[in-house]
């Protein structure tokens, strides 16, 4: 990867401009049986499309505070880029009554309407579903987002050493976020071409990175699984193999 990008939204254009058709995230659910795999290219797709929703609908901007109240999920990996490419702080797991705006799963709705400025629903539904009914009082991810355009340009530059992330009560800039990933990928032996199972969940530091980030860092590609516990040590067996997982966490 470029050792020049600063941000995360920084890997990801360098991650396209290598190999746009590459494996990038691949999202397992075990209470579901839901298996969906991305592309560099489909997974950018989906990032320029929700940066659109949260830059031109939801009128986000650089220095903003999103609470994200979702799980590990491939949607929750593209909101995050997303943040990142406008320059909007995500606060994982955060308070939503002191955000300026929150996007939530279906199990933090009534918790999520404490923010009292734009709200996103998530239904986290196979294959991006929507809600069968809209939750009162949000925007419907799966609605919004299919009609944003693919390609993104934000109206001000995103500062790197500008507020990016907090997580597990620690705040890191976009650049601190992307050295500490870069420093992970390092520790763990990551490069182009590795594969990352993780079943850790995105509310630390150590979920958002061996889940999303120091893959990006480092070229390579994750297997996020949501209730792997849910999995039989015979079928994680199989999996590893079939996904050609080359490190687990």
């Amino acid at each position: 990867m470029n050792s020049t990008d600063r941000t995360p939204a920084d890997l990801l254009r360098s991650a396209l401009a290598a190999d746009p058709g590459r494996p990038l995230v691949t999202f397992y659910d075990d209470a579901t049986g839901e298996r969906v795999e991305l592309s560099v290219a489909t997974f950018a797709n989906w990032v320029a499309k929700t940066a659109n929703l949260l830059q031109g609908d939801l009128g986000a901007g650089p220095g903003d505070r999103l609470a994200l109240m979702l799980p590990a999920h491939w949607q929750s990996a593209a909101w995050l880029l997303a943040c990142a490419s406008v320059g909007v702080v995500a606060e994982v797991g955060g308070d939503p009554a002191g955000a300026d705006l929150v996007v939530s799963g279906p199990d933090s709705l009534e918790e999520a309407r404490a923010c009292s400025g734009e709200r996103v629903a998530l239904a986290l539904r196979p294959l991006g579903g929507r809600f069968p009914q809209p939750p009162a009082g949000f925007a419907d991810y799966a609605v919004e987002v299919p009609g944003q355009g693919d390609r993104f340009a934000p109206f001000a530059p995103v500062d790197p050493e500008g507020p990016g992330l907090v997580v597990g009560g620690e705040e890191l800039s976009y650049a601190e976020l992307t050295d500490r990933a870069r420093e992970d990928a390092t520790r763990l032996g990551l490069g182009e071409g590795s594969r990352v199972l993780s079943g850790l969940g995105y509310d630390t530091w150590d979920g958002l990175s061996a889940g999303l980030y120091a893959a990006l860092a480092s070229g390579g590609s994750v297997v996020l699984c949501r209730n792997l516990d849910r999995l039989a040590k015979d079928a994680l067996a199989q999996r590893i193999e079939s996904e050609r997982v080359t490190h687990t966490v």
